[in-house]
Parts: structure tokens; C-alpha cells; sequence
């Protein structure tokens, strides 16, 4: 797999100097007709070829009434593809973050048409298309568009960067996933950040990534600011621990998330990477420790959301290492302490109000104290789920902890979703499980009052995350059905 890895990386030093380019400009930038935009294992995509299937979908998307086009994608590469195009095309870019076909279906109202990778969604009835394109003659009928036949002549045309829209889906931790409509200058603007702040310790590396381009992170770290920056992408995923694994390399950045990276504890150094990114969710300081053994780098952690884009970043020397503020980014607190945001990748003229409640500390850092929607009421009393989290996670005998509120007989009530650690498994083995949630319980008590320590626990082997480390409510609260 090494030789496989080396061969763009020998291709790209042949042109060590690319310019970086805004999305605006990005197609119509003077590159290297063998840069390497994107691989997978030994094949290799050059500008050249990304640019003429740019065009070929911008003219076959042109001669579509449709303006709402949803792109689902498993290949990396098809999906920058088919998001420049549409962006040419004057068209509105949905990104589903889940493209099973159920899933799809709960979100048609947001689309006219799907443009697609997976023979699975072909059953979906309706208007869409397949990439890569075929001849109409050859063309599948999951092909709903017609492919002129004519050689594509004309050039692309400067993008007007707020014109276009992306909407984006929140996870659905309540189980309902939220539309957020952004502008491509928006992410425009965070691409720059990036790429001013990271740019010069990532130059000439390939990206490879566990997260999917579906989502902001995603979108962002693995495809965007590749594209902009003349880096190598790789096209597919890597979804197991082994393959992280072999393909760690001096000369690659990996793109992850706190789920992944507290499943390699069982994984052997094998080589360094240039850089790891983690988002998605707080990343374990054993979790964080571990990536340092391996790979011989402290995660960038990115805080941030869909609404917002990037806030800040940290590598966490510390469990108490405070968040670093981005440099375009200005910050204060409202009377409740949470964190109100001046941010040109939200909406530069105003303040956004976020639930994050902060401590601000000097040179622009800060210290995340938990969320305000996530404080409840128990009893006339008001509890911090995040609070709880973390003095059950305080003790020696819990690992990860996810805490939720259930309605129990028309009262609420806190429980408890737990991993234990190996004291903890000796204990409850030693003590039975009555007697062990007795003194869990009693332990709580020095921080908590009776009706903020969780009534109903359940012991898991490992806390359930979707692919963008998120914890998702409704598959907590199925323990205590």
C-alpha cells in the first residue's frame, strides 16, 4: 500500500509551487494538466480530467429545469465534481447527510432532483442523475437527463460566490435533521481561514479522511480546501482502525473524528502522519494521547457546528487545554456566558448567538463550560446534562459517559449510558451490580444533588456515534426501552 500512497506525492513534486485559489476562480485557474486532484490506491485524476468532466456536467445540468439538486455520493471524487458543476450551473446545492433511501425520501421537500454515485438510489422515484456520465445511447435508466452529444466548447465563467447556495442538514439528535441554507461565499471565506492558518504545515500533502464529505467538516477539510489548495484527495473512505493505519505517511494529513481515533488503542506506530484533524465531537485526552504515541501528533481539534463553521482549535496538550479563537473570528459572552460570535462564516454584519456557555480567558482563547439547552429541570431544579457527563466521567471507574432525560411515569428523570473502565469492570464483577450503582451513586454526591445523579444506568461495551462522532439521542434512549 506504500508504493500505492508514494505515487502522487511523486507526481506533485513535480510542481511544488501550486497557487492557492478561491472557489470563485478555482476552474478557471492556469494549472498543471497532471496535478493530481484525487486517487485511489494506484489511479490516479489530473486536473485535466477533473476539469473536462466539470464542463461535460455543467452543460448536461444547464439543459435541466431542475434548480434544487441533492448530491449523495460515496466517491469523493464524483462528488467535486458534480458540487463545482452544479455551482457553475446556476444551480441550489442540497447536501443530505444521510443518502440511504428511506432517508432521502423524509427530505424530498428540499429537492427537485438527485445527481448520484449508488446504483441503490436508483429505485428513487425521482428526477435524477448518474455520474460518472455515460452516452445517452449507454446511459442506465437511472439516468433522467438527457447528455448532449455535442463536444462541450464554451469556458466557464467567474463565479459570484453569494449567489450560490448550499443547504446543509444538522445531525438530528432529536431525531429531526434541520435545514441550514448557506452561501458559497461563506465557505469561501472559511477555506481561506484554513489554508492561512494550516496551510503552509499541510503544503504538498494528500488528504485521507473517515468522515464523510456530506457534512460542513467534511466538506470543508476533505474536498474544498484540497481542491483550492492543489492537494490530492483521496476518493473513499477509510472506515477501520487498520486502514488509518497503513495509510499513516509524512506526506499525509488525515481528516477524523473523535470516533475514530479512540478505536485505535489496540493499533501498533506504524509511520507518522504530516497532521491529524478531529472534529465532530470532544475528543477523549487518552484518545488524544494515543494519536500523539502513533502518529507522532497531537489532534487539531476544530470546534464548531453546522450554523457557524469553525470557531476554534486546540491540540490538547491537557484536558484543560483551552480552544484558540480563529484570527477572522471576534468574541464575547451574553448575560448567561455563552459565547456570541462576530463571523465572516456566519454573516459579518452581525452577532450570532450560539448555547455554548464559555469562559473567556487572554490572547483570545476560551474554555468550554457546556451548553445552555443543555441544562434541564428536574424536579423545579435546574440540572447540567454536560455537568453530569463529566464528574461521572471524574471517576475512576467510568470511561465515556452520555447522559439523557427519560419520562418515567409523567415525571422526568436522568439516566445514564456508561463504558467502564477495567477498575470499574473488577468492581461491579467484586461488589454485583446493586451494590455497585449504590456506590456510583455515592461517589456523584460529592458534586451533585440528589436529583441530578442518574436513576437508571445501562453498561456498554462502547457509547453508539454516527459517522460524524455525534452521540444521537434516539439510539441512547433504546437502552431503556
Amino acid at each position: 500500500m506504500k508504493a500505492d500512497m508514494n505515487t502522487p506525492v511523486a507526481e506533485k513534486t513535480v510542481y511544488p509551487e501550486i497557487p492557492f485559489s478561491s472557489l470563485s476562480e478555482l476552474m478557471l485557474s492556469l494549472r498543471q494538466e497532471r496535478l493530481v486532484v484525487a486517487r485511489h490506491a494506484d489511479s490516479l485524476v489530473h486536473w485535466v480530467k477533473f476539469r473536462t468532466d466539470v464542463l461535460a456536467l455543467v452543460q448536461t445540468l444547464q439543459a435541466s429545469p431542475f434548480a434544487k439538486w441533492a448530491l449523495c455520493f460515496d466517491d469523493s471524487y464524483h462528488f467535486a465534481v458534480a458540487f463545482m458543476a452544479a455551482a457553475h450551473a446556476g444551480k441550489q446545492i442540497i447536501l443530505p447527510g444521510n443518502h440511504q433511501p428511506a432517508a432521502l425520501a423524509e427530505l424530498v421537500c428540499h429537492f427537485d432532483a438527485v445527481l448520484h454515485d449508488r446504483s441503490a438510489l436508483c429505485e428513487l422515484d425521482c428526477p435524477q442523475q448518474l455520474l460518472p456520465l455515460v452516452p445517452v445511447s449507454a446511459s442506465a435508466t437511472c439516468s433522467a437527463i438527457s447528455i448532449a452529444e455535442k463536444p462541450v466548447a464554451s469556458e466557464l465563467a467567474e463565479l459570484v460566490l453569494s449567489d450560490v447556495t448550499i443547504t446543509l442538514f444538522t445531525s438530528g439528535s432529536s431525531g429531526q435533521p434541520k435545514a441550514i441554507i448557506k452561501t458559497l461565499d461563506r465557505i469561501d471565506a472559511e477555506i481561506a481561514q484554513l489554508e492561512q492558518t494550516w496551510g503552509t504545515q499541510l503544503r504538498d500533502s494528500i488528504v485521507v479522511s473517515t468522515v464523510s464529505h456530506q457534512h460542513i467538516y467534511g466538506l470543508l477539510f476533505r474536498v474544498l480546501w484540497p481542491l483550492c489548495a492543489g492537494r490530492a484527495f483521496d476518493r473513499i473512505d477509510l472506515s477501520y482502525p487498520e486502514q488509518v493505519m497503513a495509510q499513516a505517511d509524512p506526506d499525509t494529513t488525515l481528516i477524523t473524528s473523535p470516533a475514530l481515533l479512540k478505536r485505535l488503542g489496540a493499533e501498533q506506530a506504524t509511520q507518522p502522519y504530516r497532521a491529524v484533524f478531529s472534529s465532530g465531537g470532544p475528543l477523549a485526552e487518552a484518545a488524544a494521547r494515543q494519536s500523539f504515541e502513533l502518529f507522532e501528533q497531537l489532534p487539531i481539534e476544530v470546534f464548531g457546528s453546522t450554523e457557524t463553521g469553525g470557531i476554534g482549535f486546540r491540540q490538547q496538550q491537557q484536558a484543560n487545554t483551552p480552544w484558540q479563537l480563529f484570527d477572522v473570528i471576534d468574541m464575547a459572552l451574553n448575560a448567561e456566558g455563552c459565547l456570541r460570535l462576530s463571523s465572516p462564516f456566519i454573516d459579518p454584519e452581525s452577532w450570532y448567538q450560539t448555547s455554548d456557555q464559555c469562559q473567556l480567558l487572554g490572547d483570545r482563547q476560551f474554555m468550554l463550560l457546556g451548553r445552555t439547552d443543555r441544562v434541564v429541570k428536574v424536579e423545579e431544579k435546574r440540572v447540567s446534562l454536560t455537568e453530569v457527563e463529566q464528574r461521572l466521567c471524574q471517576l475512576s471507574w467510568v470511561d465515556e459517559a452520555a447522559v439523557l432525560t427519560l419520562d418515567d411515569t409523567n415525571r422526568l428523570i436522568i439516566a445514564a449510558v456508561i463504558t467502564l473502565t477495567g477498575e470499574g469492570q473488577q468492581h461491579m464483577a467484586a461488589m454485583g451490580k446493586g451494590q455497585f450503582w449504590l456506590a456510583l451513586r455515592q461517589q456523584l454526591r460529592q458534586w451533585l444533588e440528589p436529583v441530578g445523579i442518574p436513576r437508571r444506568f445501562r453498561i456498554v461495551d462502547e457509547i453508539p456515534l454516527n459517522s460524524q462522532g455525534k452521540r444521537l439521542v434516539r439510539e441512547l434512549e433504546q437502552f431503556f426501552k
